[in-house]
C-alpha cells in the first residue's frame, strides 16, 4: 500500500489491543508501512480536527504528532527530523518526537497521537495523549 504525501482517512475501524487492555476498535487506523515514509521525513493524515504528521526516524522509530508547531503553527510535517526531533520549518523550534515537548528554552507541546507497528503495518490512534492540548 502506497501512502500519500497527503491522505483523508474520515474513518478507518480496525480492532487492536495494547499491553493487554482492549482499545475501542474505531481508534486506531492503518496509515501505510514503514517503506512509506521516507527516512528522516514524514508523511500527513489529514483530519477535520487537524493533521497528524508521522514521522520516522533514522533508525526507523515512528512518532506521530500534531501538524502544528505550538510556536507559531509551522507545519511540523515540512521540518527536518534528527534524532528524536523535527525542526519546525518557520522559525526552526525542535519539538522532541517521543513527548511532542518543545526543547528548551522554547516552552510548548504539539499534541502526541500513539502509534504501532503491526508487522511493517503502522497503526495510529486517533485519540491523542493526554497532558498536550496543542490544537
Amino acid at each position: 500500500m502506497n501512502l500519500p504525501q497527503s491522505r483523508n482517512l474520515d474513518k478507518a475501524p480496525v480492532k487492536a489491543s495494547i499491553n493487554e487492555r482492549y482499545i475501542d476498535m474505531s481508534e486506531w487506523i492503518e496509515v501505510g508501512s514503514l517503506e512509506d515514509i521516507p527516512s528522516q521525513g514524514a508523511r500527513v493524515v489529514e483530519r477535520p480536527e487537524g493533521n497528524i504528521a508521522i514521522f520516522r526516524t533514522k533508525e526507523d522509530s515512528v512518532f506521530a504528532l500534531r501538524d502544528h508547531c505550538p510556536h507559531k503553527g509551522g507545519p511540523l510535517s515540512q521540518g527536518i527530523v534528527t534524532g528524536n526531533k523535527v525542526a519546525c520549518p518557520l522559525h526552526d523550534w525542535k519539538i522532541h518526537l517521543d513527548s511532542g515537548e518543545a526543547v528548551a528554552p522554547d516552552e510548548g507541546c504539539a499534541a502526541r497521537f500513539p502509534v504501532k507497528m503491526e508487522g511493517n503495518k503502522i497503526m495510529l490512534s486517533l485519540t491523542p495523549d493526554e497532558g498536550c492540548p496543542n490544537k
